[in-house]
């Protein structure tokens, strides 16, 4: 006795839809990988759960998923993309064009990969080096310059800074000088009236009274 026919709706408890889609998933995977090895077809597959998350297979022989996309908008004419789209992914593709080829000069500058160089693209890049050596030599004397002017600089505020210094001590060792000579007048003046001899009043005889009378 067969399995009774499915209703396709959907399932409403959560966990089960998981399931079923996972199963599912794995069963149209496979589908799509027997296309590829039986019948040699290249195949591109895309899906998205309903949580958001994407799982993709492609056929090996694809070597990116646009590269089907491309295929698919030249054979249906149908535009996949708008042209503001198409525009940036032309200037991306610009982009690593100009990136790839600055790379190749780079290494061809180090010395690198110029076995297959012609003479006239050895003379380009012997030029180049030439006037980057020249820019540098005068950055190099640029900054040299400037370094003895600030060690100038340096010199004459060290100097100034010296000469501040010598005078504030000597007016310091001023200031000591006289207050060590004030001091020594002063003390001197105090000696000198400590030395002067004692001055007594001589207080007038007085004429004895008893021998008056």
């Amino acid at each position: 006795m067969g399995r009774g026919k499915i209703e396709i709706k959907r399932i409403e408890n959560s966990t089960n839809r998981q399931v079923t889609y996972s199963k599912r998933k794995n069963g149209i995977m496979k589908k799509a990988k027997e296309l590829t090895v039986l019948c040699d077809a290249k195949v591109s597959l895309i899906l998205f759960s309903s949580s958001g998350k994407m799982s993709e297979y492609r056929s090996p022989s694809v070597s990116r998923m646009s590269e089907i996309l491309d295929k698919y908008h030249k054979y249906s004419g149908k535009k996949l993309w708008d042209p503001k789209h198409e525009l940036l992914s032309n200037e991306l593709d610009r982009i690593k064009k100009e990136n790839d080829n600055m790379h190749i000069e780079l290494r061809h500058l180090k010395g690198e990969d110029v076995n297959t160089l012609h003479h006239k693209e050895l003379a380009t890049i012997e030029e180049a080096l030439e006037n980057g050596l020249t820019n540098v030599r005068a950055k190099e004397m640029e900054i040299f310059k400037m370094l003895k002017k600030n060690e100038r600089i340096l010199e004459e505020e060290n100097k100034r800074l010296n000469y501040i210094l010598q005078h504030h001590q000597q007016m310091a060792m001023d200031g000591c000088v006289r207050e060590v000579e004030n001091d020594y007048h002063h003390r001197g003046r105090d000696y000198h009236h400590s030395q002067m001899p004692f001055t007594f009043r001589v207080q007038p005889i007085q004429p004895n009274l008893q021998e008056a009378k």
